[in-house]
């Protein structure tokens, strides 16, 4: 029986794919029987075959597109358009990980910081989760899955900024946590960071791509100011190995909220969570087959009567999946 409702989609999630620590619906397809594996793999594999993807259409002059229905959409599996068997909009809900940047250079921003923090995340719905994940030289992760908001505004209110900007292991470990949690639904990295690394960390941007994509989540950036000088940016733009921000947001399909002035701080968080908030998810029952880890592509475009994609309009969506 297909899910076509929030309530009937909400059971399928949680009686089959709750059961997969690793499972990515619509990044990653587990097939075959159940079984347990040893805690340092981390993995159980289930027989399932829903491929999710989540969407933000824009016109060509950047205006979202925000009154489309399911007929208006194509999926393209490996350029063979799919027959969409869930589609909604705000309906599922959000796994949201807070990625805080802590380095030096953030030190002056963190006051505002919190209280925008505070203010965007009570617009996000009940059953919405979120994680907080701080990194400077080190990456961790501060406060697992939760639904009390509050309580991640609270600890943010206790941080104090210093050391290296490791953004490389900073995505790598939330999309990690990711991968090993039960899917409560859409998933979604928020880089907070002035996107100056300073330390390349121990993953490249192939192994975060890979990670995310597995993860089924999308990264976003709200790139804030940082005081950086001149002898920083000189320094961070000879280090080889830094993470490419703008490939993981491309393959996953995110976006970058930039904040060019601190005043504008908490209207442009509160804009990112609403965008997140109403991404279109479309998903279908994929046939591919094939060996473990095998690429398929994706490609979400719509409907011939809207012109072509990229240049009539343009789609925002992650461009891939494979099985796992």
């Amino acid at each position: 029986m297909i899910p076509t409702t929030a309530t009937a989609m909400s059971t399928f999630w949680r009686n089959t794919v709750y059961l997969a620590c690793l499972v990515a619906l619509g990044a990653t397809v587990l097939r075959g029987p159940a079984r347990a594996q040893q805690p340092d793999q981390g993995s159980i594999r289930v027989d399932v075959n829903l491929v999710m993807v989540d969407a933000t259409v824009k016109t060509k002059a950047g205006e979202i597109m925000a009154n489309l229905k399911k007929e208006d959409f194509q999926v393209r599996e490996d350029g063979v358009a799919q027959k969409l068997d869930v589609f909604s909009r705000d309906e599922l809900p959000l796994d949201v990980a807070l990625v805080l940047d802590l380095s030096d250079s953030i030190g002056p921003f963190l006051g505002p910081l919190r209280d925008a923090a505070n203010t965007a995340l009570a617009t996000l719905k009940t059953d919405d989760e979120v994680a907080l994940f701080t990194f400077s030289t080190e990456a961790e992760l501060r406060v697992p899955f939760t639904k009390d908001k509050s309580r991640i505004a609270d600890q943010i209110k206790e941080f104090k900024a210093g050391g290296a900007t490791n953004i490389n292991d900073g995505i790598f470990v939330a999309a990690q946590y990711l991968l090993k949690t039960p899917p409560n639904g859409r998933r979604v990295i928020i880089l907070i960071s002035d996107d100056v690394g300073t330390d390349a960390g121990g993953q490249g941007t192939h192994d975060i791509v890979t990670e995310a994509i597995a993860a089924d989540t999308v990264l976003y950036n709200l790139k804030i100011p940082g005081y950086n000088p001149p002898s920083t940016l000189f320094a961070a733009s000879m280090i080889p190995g830094l993470v490419n921000i703008r490939k993981v947001m491309d393959q996953t399909g995110g976006e970058i909220f930039d904040v060019k002035d601190v005043a504008n701080l908490n209207a442009v968080f509160q804009a990112l969570i609403e965008r997140i908030k109403t991404r279109y998810t479309l998903g279908f029952y994929t046939t591919a087959s094939g060996a473990e880890g095998k690429p398929h592509k994706l490609d979400v475009v719509l409907a011939p009567s809207f012109g072509k994609k990229g240049r009539d309009y343009v789609v925002l969506a992650k461009t891939g999946y494979f099985i796992r």
